[in-house]
């Protein structure tokens, strides 16, 4: 039985590509590919992926000159009609400089990098957290400088209506709003989030709370792979 088909957009600065690549492959048995951010997406997939990094242009704003790319009209294309996306760190903020996902993300709120392992807190039932509970918990490492997440009250009103806030950290690190860690678009198929579940997936890094967390994110990827 082979996995699902997942393509992993690469940019210049790309440097957890390999990460997620390799913990997709070897331990969901996935059949993972490389897409360089300059060329069109033209095979098919059944999940696409923004991992984590520095996309070149980030000195402008996180993700605004990436979001231009190619590769990344192709994903625009593949959302739209219902296939299931996630960025990770940099790929968050490049989904929302690309209207896929609501909110900003600007600096930490003190003006640092921040690099450690936080918890975070699954929040209600969303087609990426089917098999997940609310109030679940997970040690997951951040690394990050741009991870202060920005929506108004009423848009971050909206998005708690609608089962979009998928995480929260348990102690806010970097200022976001109501300290969200992780949301959806308002279909539930788009996802971004800060915190990094494919670093805490090998035993032999000491952490594996992020299994469960890809493991659910696959539910709607095969889902999706049936059609």
């Amino acid at each position: 039985m082979t996995g699902p088909k997942i393509g992993i957009l690469t940019f210049p600065g790309s440097n957890c590509d390999h990460d997620i690549y390799t913990v997709l492959r070897d331990f969901y048995a996935a059949r993972v590919s490389f897409l360089w951010h300059g060329n069109a997406v033209t095979e098919p997939f059944d999940m696409l992926v923004v991992p984590g990094g520095f996309s070149y242009g980030d000195y402008l704003r996180p993700g605004a000159i990436a979001r231009f790319s190619p590769a990344m009209k192709s994903l625009v294309d593949f959302a739209k009609k219902g296939g299931p996306v996630i960025g990770i760190c940099n790929g968050f903020q490049i989904l929302c400089e690309a209207g896929l996902l609501p909110g900003a993300l600007i600096r930490n709120e003190n003006l640092k990098h921040i690099c450690k392992t936080v918890k975070i807190i699954s929040q209600g039932k969303n087609r990426f957290t089917r098999n997940l509970s609310p109030g679940d918990q997970f040690s997951i490492p951040i690394s990050h400088g741009d991870g202060n997440y920005r929506i108004s009250e009423k848009d971050a009103d909206i998005m708690e209506e609608n089962n979009q806030i998928v995480f929260r950290y348990g102690e806010n690190p970097n200022g976001s709003v109501r300290s969200i860690a992780g949301v959806t678009n308002r279909e539930q198929n788009v996802l971004g989030m800060m915190p990094h579940p494919e670093r805490a997936v090998d035993p032999l890094t000491g952490d594996t709370d992020g299994r469960k967390i890809l493991e659910s994110f696959l539910t709607l990827c095969a889902a999706h792979a049936l059609g």
